[in-house]
């Protein structure tokens, strides 16, 4: 006969009552998405694009936005020293992990104190950013610049911010499972009282704008290659 001590039986009894409390909440969450849960047919498009250069970035690390400069180049290079016509150049920015957040805006950075959390700060501070760092563009929601030349800072040709290179033609990618898992992590470290399905489906409706959510990035970045012919990138 197996002996258990008291307190086993009560942590046990107590994890029980927990989740009898809980009713019919899916505690373990949706790891999973489905086919008919995601835009597969926006995707496909995006890996059928007919342009002439097709590029994916995969990015998990956001190292203050070093990435942003590598696409800024990328874009620059092509189309200026290779004489490529910006029509013809698609860049793909597929972002897991920690740099997964970046494709959140604002209201989330602020409520879940996102820059606390990954140890970003706010340029102008110095602080945790609560706000997302890398996405608004200097020139303002206008996009005003004050030269077209490219070399010069005051032109979109150097402004690597999320919002310059998305009108350059920058597509953002979230990887659907890296979210899911990243707010079970920051469920543990904050200590939050919400179910993960709870905080997913907020942050899912404050996606930055044009971002496509994707079921699982290291399979989008395979199929980019395989059926799109993406050339791939790691920074």
């Amino acid at each position: 006969m197996n002996r258990v001590s008291r307190r086993s039986f009560v942590a046990t009894a107590a994890t029980g009552a927990a989740v009898l409390a809980m009713g019919t909440v899916n505690v373990e969450g949706q790891l999973v998405y489905k086919q008919s849960e995601w835009s597969v047919s926006e995707f496909n498009q995006l890996a059928k694009n007919p342009a002439r250069v097709k590029q994916v970035f995969d990015v998990t690390r956001i190292a203050d936005g070093g990435f942003l400069n590598n696409i800024k180049n990328s874009l620059n290079g092509f189309h200026f020293g290779f004489g490529i016509p910006a029509e013809q150049i698609k860049i793909v920015a597929a972002l897991h992990g920690p740099a997964n957040l970046l494709n959140y805006d604002d209201f989330i950075w602020n409520k879940y104190k996102i820059g606390a959390w990954l140890n970003v700060n706010d340029r102008a501070t110095n602080q945790p950013a609560l706000k997302n760092p890398y996405y608004p563009s200097k020139a303002g929601p206008a996009f005003h610049y004050d030269s077209e030349n490219p070399d010069s800072e005051d032109s979109i040709y150097q402004d690597t911010s999320i919002q310059a290179l998305q009108r350059r033609g920058l597509k953002l990618l979230s990887c659907h499972t890296a979210l899911e898992e990243q707010v079970r992590a920051l469920i543990a470290h904050e200590n939050l009282a919400q179910q993960p399905e709870e905080i997913v489906k907020e942050m899912l409706a404050h996606t930055l704008a044009d971002v496509l959510v994707v079921a699982s990035m290291v399979s989008a970045i395979a199929l980019l290659q395989i059926d799109g012919h993406y050339s791939y990138i790691t920074v």
